[in-house]
């Protein structure tokens, strides 16, 4: 074939014959040795293959030429630009960072995330610090009793066969659920096994690792902001995020610089060639963190503290319910309930995946803030308190009429003698119909139904972050979630909404004193709940909560309603209890008695999610980041309804 292009060719310039011997060659290329798939049935003719061969090049040359640019500072390079205009100072806490628009994923919504996570890293820091010393206190007393025991027995062996008692051989700390507090579990491998002489019993600064670090603004505040943390690993799989992580570590200076380790690296692949490295692990990832939870259960140490971010709501809260199977092993239910449902399924899915590895997780705290939940759970090894994970997993049938809802504990036990035996749990919980309205329910689940928050916790994160307001950029939001979060029933999981009940009777409703009023009278426990202003949480049975109802209806009479309504239905029947509604002591929380702020609204418009970084910003994500996020220019449409508000406020504020 190239001998008859010299014949027939011989007129070509040289540039043009080497074109057409490429042509050839592919052309060649194809029909011997490609087979399948990968043969093009349909040959380009010469001239189109010229203008592809071109826009291809011209492609190459472009991302040769951004490729550059990087390399040379141009863009979140080593060094940085050459004009300092090209970035935006960032200052949040005491960390600042350099921020080029949308280059690195930065939302500055999430400093409530930020400023949660550092009051409970701080408190977990000074917790483990006491474990520790409760833990040297121990070993101390163990000696001294084995060696006033037998003086003839070496008081170093004696100390560790007493200590064996409390500790099993498939994990240095086993704690049981009840006793998981006051056990020495933050206690790292190589502290208790460092040979005597060399600082037998030290305690290491805690080391940290952020598994998806971004712009690494969460690691520089880690490591200003909390004493006593020794390192802090940034992990970003993207290399314009891990460039832009090292410049702002240079920008925050010596001590950014010698607490806060970029890499780049895949977070899974990171986590699961460090077992049991990291005292916390924090997860914050744009979407679902589900993909990362097998490889963070293995790198967290025994009783360390591993910190999840889940934002696809949508998701978690039923909206697809089998895509949510599919990435948390649970089916959802549509309620009133649905963003504490959330938690709890995070919760369930955190449990099973450190279950694979004898291990199992303690939730020290659990809220749901804006448009996503965070939970902190501690980490500990024992292959016979994984035994109890059925009991704290339950399933939920959801009435499709009216709000009742039912829990189905997955495991039971049963105590003989001195041993316990572990079965599953009793069931069904329900009709086919319900009880009330009679209509079917949906089924959802299996959730976290065990607490998922520490009551000591949450007291001590709350009072940590009330002694230094001023050190918390985010002070009213968090100190706000924490207070709900302290006046909750822990141990009741869900809850009704007033409302919505109201809304199945068609009736008007009492105000929250007065039904809270009307369940302590009955003799049970009522509370508010962190996730929805109009939630309640009740040990109270969904037919006690049905009878107050009725109770209520007759006072407050309502229109007649089809005789095929769930209301109608409800109200047909007769309340078996009949309910006081005088005011009750403890109608009020604290907070509510101190007339605290427990809700506040979103500080700016555009509050919430926002884009992945490296996307282009078009007039559709408006709604996201506002008007002004276009190419720096402000759409002058939205600020006519803005005069308009400002009028409308005028006669208010004269008044």
């Amino acid at each position: 074939m190239f001998d008859s292009l010299d014949v027939n060719c011989g007129s070509l310039s040289c540039e043009e014959r080497l074109g057409i011997e490429e042509m050839f060659g592919r052309e060649i290329v194809d029909i011997v040795a490609c087979e399948g798939l990968e043969r093009e049935e349909r040959h380009e003719r010469y001239a189109r293959w010229i203008v592809s061969n071109k826009q291809r090049t011209r492609y190459e040359e472009k991302k040769k030429k951004k490729k550059d640019m990087h390399e040379t500072g141009g863009g979140g390079g080593g060094t940085m630009s050459a004009d300092p205009q090209d970035y935006t100072i960032i200052k949040e806490g005491e960390a600042e960072i350099l921020m080029r628009k949308n280059e690195v994923f930065y939302n500055p919504s999430q400093v409530d995330n930020r400023d949660m996570s550092i009051a409970v890293l701080r408190t977990f820091i000074t917790k483990r610090k006491q474990e520790h010393e409760a833990y040297l206190l121990k070993r101390t007393k163990a000696a001294t009793k084995a060696s006033e025991k037998d003086s003839c027995e070496p008081a170093g062996e004696a100390a560790d066969e007493s200590l064996m008692n409390d500790e099993e051989a498939n994990g240095e700390c086993e704690v049981s659920e009840e006793v998981h507090q006051d056990e020495p579990c933050s206690i790292s491998k190589e502290s208790v096994k460092t040979p005597e002489g060399k600082g037998r019993g030290e305690l290491k600064p805690a080391r940290v690792l952020e598994a998806l670090a971004a712009s690494g603004l969460r690691s520089l505040r880690y490591a200003r902001e909390v004493e006593g943390i020794g390192q802090v690993v940034a992990v970003d799989n993207d290399k314009v995020s891990v460039e832009a992580c090292k410049r702002n570590i240079k920008f925050n200076g010596s001590v950014a610089c010698s607490k806060v380790e970029p890499h780049l690296a895949d977070a899974r692949v990171f986590m699961l060639t460090h077992p049991k490295e990291f005292d916390v692990v924090d997860l914050d990832p744009y979407g679902a963190p589900s993909v990362f939870l097998d490889s963070a259960v293995q790198s967290v140490v025994d009783g360390g503290m591993l910190m999840c971010t889940a934002t696809d709501m949508a998701v978690l809260c039923g909206s697809s319910g089998e895509v949510c199977y599919s990435k948390y092993g649970s089916y959802p239910s549509r309620g009133k309930y649905c963003h504490e449902m959330a938690l709890r399924i995070l919760l369930a899915c955190i449990e099973s995946h450190a279950n694979r590895y004898k291990r199992y997780i303690v939730p020290v705290l659990s809220v749901k803030m804006g448009f996503y939940v965070r939970v902190f759970v501690r980490i500990y090894t024992s292959a016979s308190a994984m035994k109890n994970t059925p009991l704290k997993l339950s399933y939920v049938y959801q009435c499709i009429g009216c709000d009742s809802f039912h829990l189905q504990p997955i495991g039971r036990t049963m105590s003989k003698n001195n041993s316990v035996r572990y079965l599953p749990g009793f069931g069904p919980a329900v009709h086919q119909e319900c009880n009330d309205c009679g209509k079917k329910f949906n089924m959802g689940g299996p959730i976290w139904s065990a607490p998922i928050h520490d009551q000591d916790w949450v007291t001590s994160i709350l009072a940590d972050v009330k002694s230094m307001q001023d050190r918390y950029p985010a002070y009213a939001r968090i100190s706000a979630a924490l207070t709900n979060v302290s006046e909750e029933l822990p141990d009741v999981p869900l809850f009704v909404s007033l409302h919505s009940l109201c809304a199945t009777l068609k009736c008007t409703s009492p105000s929250a004193v007065i039904f809270r009023s009307a369940v302590i009278n009955a003799g049970y426990r009522i509370s508010g709940t962190h996730v929805n202003p109009l939630g309640l949480k009740s040990d109270a049975p969904m037919d006690v909560i049905w009878d107050i109802m009725r109770c209520w209806v007759k006072n407050h009479p309502v229109k007649a309603q089809p005789p095929d309504q769930p209301g109608s239905v409800i109200l047909a029947k007769e309340p078996i209890l009949q309910a006081n509604f005088a005011r009750a002591v403890a109608s009020l929380s604290k907070a509510q008695a101190k007339k605290v702020t427990r809700f506040l609204p979103n500080p700016e418009r555009h509050w919430g999610p926002k884009l992945r970084a490296g996307r282009k910003i078009t007039s559709k994500h408006v709604s996201l980041l506002g008007p002004q996020a276009l190419n720096g220019t402000v759409d002058h449409e939205d600020e006519e309804p803005t005069a308009k508000r400002q009028k409308a406020q005028e006669p208010s504020t004269n008044s």
